[in-house]
């Protein structure tokens, strides 16, 4: 009965420092009641393991099932999960790891005494009382919380090498300690250890945040500078068309006196022609306006000035309002990266084409946007069905596809791309949740 009040007392401590750590860092994909149950299951399920007193099984589940944990109630992908998850446990094992050598450097027959439940309570108080302070004070210093959506890469294996590795040197040194008894000055060096392996592992933890905070700031950087340029161009457009706007009313009476002179020949169809010709001039357009939302105007405006100059039509139909759910960081990616590889498909293909609309499926949460673009070749590859390109550095390609499909994650939608091969046209489906 005692050995069951410890081990219930140890993974309460447990899976309320994972809770706090999870609600400090991650955004949840599911309602806190789900979250608690899933977590009351997973942690019920390792206290009855923890019955069978074995370290190495204890040490394996709980790293499992924090795992499970992040990965099914949070949004992180599975190597930012698995680096989490080797951080708290090396972090948990350090701090046990710690406090008991403390205690053995100090009072070496302290868990030797017949009131060894007491003592165990002790252990387990003090060392659930550091990881939570440690833990604290890590998310203290991370305020607010994170996108662990980033792809990472297998590169991140390298920093999980060090937790893992840290579990295994404090296994290794609580096996020693089960099998000999060490003086008090083996104790104390012992401790140090643990304490180095605490820091250390402090240490990876931290370079990993540093890093994604430094990849974060240039992304926004990027982005940014994505933006004034759509925008320059955009105001750059706009200035061209005034000027040539301008250049046309002054012409106006050369153009009425030629008019007049055909007519006074009677040559109205030549009268017809001319004024058809005046009429379909690009000088005497309205301004561009292609849609309500301001950042994806600029950014439509940009590409049907490419097309105009690449000899490729480009229609666009953005309904009101319903893409205001999006952020403009967001906006930008996503329509960049679809309109560049619509006009480097199309700009290859006669009489090409591209179309752009956005609509909102009635009675659903749901808005999708679609592109339908020119394609002379089929950008499939006919045995893995990915997308092949057709651009001089292979090892650039494919960050936009990714870019596109990480916004659809984030907004809880879906992604379908096809060619028809009757139409030499390439589809693109987008379906987000507003």
């Amino acid at each position: 009965m005692e050995k069951i009040i410890y081990y219930f007392f140890i993974f309460l401590a447990e899976a309320v420092i994972l809770w706090q750590y999870t609600l400090t860092l991650f955004t949840a994909k599911y309602t806190s009641k789900m979250r608690f149950a899933v977590l009351c299951g997973l942690y019920l399920i390792l206290f009855i393991v923890s019955l069978f007193d074995s370290k190495w099984i204890n040490i394996t589940f709980y790293f499992m099932f924090n795992f499970v944990f992040f990965v099914a109630q949070y949004q992180l992908n599975i190597y930012s999960a698995f680096f989490h998850s080797s951080i708290l446990t090396s972090v948990m094992m350090s701090c046990e790891v710690m406090v008991y050598y403390i205690i053995l450097y100090f009072l070496p027959d302290f868990f030797a005494k017949s009131d060894i439940f007491y003592h165990l309570t002790i252990f387990a108080i003090l060392s659930k009382l550091i990881f939570f302070t440690v833990i604290y004070i890590l998310l203290h210093f991370l305020k607010g919380r994170q996108d662990y959506n980033e792809p990472y890469g297998k590169s991140i294996f390298l920093l999980t090498s060090v937790p893992l590795t840290s579990v295994f040197v404090i296994v290794t040194f609580i096996k020693i300690s089960d099998s000999c008894t060490l003086p008090p000055s083996l104790n104390g060096m012992l401790t140090l250890s643990a304490a180095f392996l605490l820091i250390i592992n402090l240490l990876v933890f931290g370079i990993d945040q540093y890093n994604r905070k430094k990849n974060m700031e240039f992304t926004e950087m990027q982005l940014l500078l994505q933006k004034e340029t759509d925008s320059a161009q955009y105001y750059e457009m706009l200035l061209s068309q005034h000027e040539n706007q301008s250049i046309l009313i002054h012409d106006i009476k050369k153009h009425l006196q030629s008019i007049h002179t055909l007519n006074t020949k009677k040559e109205h169809d030549k009268i017809g022609l001319y004024i058809q010709e005046l009429m379909q001039s690009s000088d005497l357009k309205e301004s561009s306006r292609l849609c309500d939302h301001e950042m994806l105007n600029t950014i439509l405006a940009r590409y049907g000035h490419q097309c105009l100059n690449k000899h490729i039509s480009f229609h666009v139909d953005i309904r009101s309002g319903i893409i205001d759910f999006i952020s403009d960081a967001d906006i930008t990616s996503l329509f960049c990266n679809l309109l560049d590889n619509a006009v480097e498909a199309a700009e290859r293909t006669p009489d090409s084409f591209i179309e752009v609309s956005a609509c909102k499926r009635e009675k659903t949460p749901f808005v999708v946007i679609t592109v339908v673009n020119s394609s002379r070749k089929n950008p499939f590859e006919k045995q893995s069905g990915q997308l092949i390109t057709i651009k001089t550095h292979k090892n650039k390609h494919g960050f936009g596809i990714k870019s596109i499909r990480k916004i659809v994650t984030k907004y809880h939608g879906d992604i379908q791309m096809y060619y028809d091969a009757n139409t030499l046209t390439f589809h693109t489906i987008i379906t987000l949740k507003q």
